[in-house]
């Protein structure tokens, strides 16, 4: 058993939140966009508690994740936090947690493909459901 695989879904999270944000900043690097406030009103479209909490159901509802990797976003949304979003919900803050925690699940695991080919799903989705480009 890895020392990753004992993390609660808060530390999970926690590591989850920096890596996708990373990748989708070098995303938005590649597409050409170089001002700062461009950039961070583009990136808040992908990582915002919204929208993670958007993309986790359309990943559950298009059957995209398995077992583990549902157990994982499980075990960040139910985690209990002392804490909340600036502009969410509960229910939308616990499942933009537990999407962190799937992705720090991924990150941790050393899974980079996995984690590549749902961030780019990720990216597809919120460019087609919200008309972000």
């Amino acid at each position: 058993m890895n020392k990753w695989s004992l993390l609660n879904g808060l530390a999970l999270a926690y590591i989850g939140d920096a890596a996708y944000e990373l990748r989708i900043r070098e995303y938005l690097l590649t597409t050409g966009k170089i001002k700062p406030n461009q950039l961070h009103r583009l990136a808040t479209q992908f990582v915002s508690a919204k929208a993670q909490s958007h993309l986790i159901a359309a990943l559950v509802a298009a059957e995209q994740l398995n077992e583990e990797e549902i157990g994982f976003f499980k075990r960040g949304r139910n985690a209990k936090s002392h804490t909340s979003a600036k502009n969410a919900d509960i229910q939308t803050y616990r499942m933009s947690t537990g999407f962190e925690a799937l992705m720090g699940y991924l990150y941790m695991s050393e899974q980079s493909d996995r984690l590549e080919e749902l961030t780019h799903w990720c990216i597809q989705r919120i460019e087609e459901d919200f008309n972000v480009s």
